[in-house]
């Protein structure tokens, strides 16, 4: 599936660096849940990794509408922004709550 396909879609995410969490190798703090789309696979051979908006909790899972993409232009590794189902982001909004991560990297929003 082209990860274009999934906007729009209801996804299942396992969060497995939940929201305050620290990345295991560069030490940086998640500013939001993030996670994967299990049995999926991204460029980088792993599973399609998914920032989760707009949750103000640590979560174990999450489903949600995915309305955004942020595609990296520097990296193989594709984005899904999901969100509770209703809930909508501006790109600017989405470019701020990701930067704790996405501030090393080349990309645009594809929606």
């Amino acid at each position: 599936m082209d990860n274009k396909d999934y906007l729009g879609k209801v996804v299942k995410v396992f969060i497995d660096r939940p929201l305050n969490s620290l990345h295991p190798k560069h030490n940086f703090k998640y500013e939001v849940n993030y996670g994967y789309i299990p049995n999926t696979i991204s460029g980088d051979g792993e599973e399609l990794d998914v920032y989760v908006l707009g949750e103000n909790e640590p979560l174990e899972t999450f489903e949600g509408k995915v309305i955004a993409i942020i595609h990296r232009l520097d990296d193989d590794d594709d984005k899904l922004i999901v969100v509770e189902n209703g809930k909508t982001f501006t790109d600017d909004e989405i470019r701020e709550l990701t930067h704790f991560q996405e501030k090393w990297f080349e990309s645009v929003i594809i929606r």
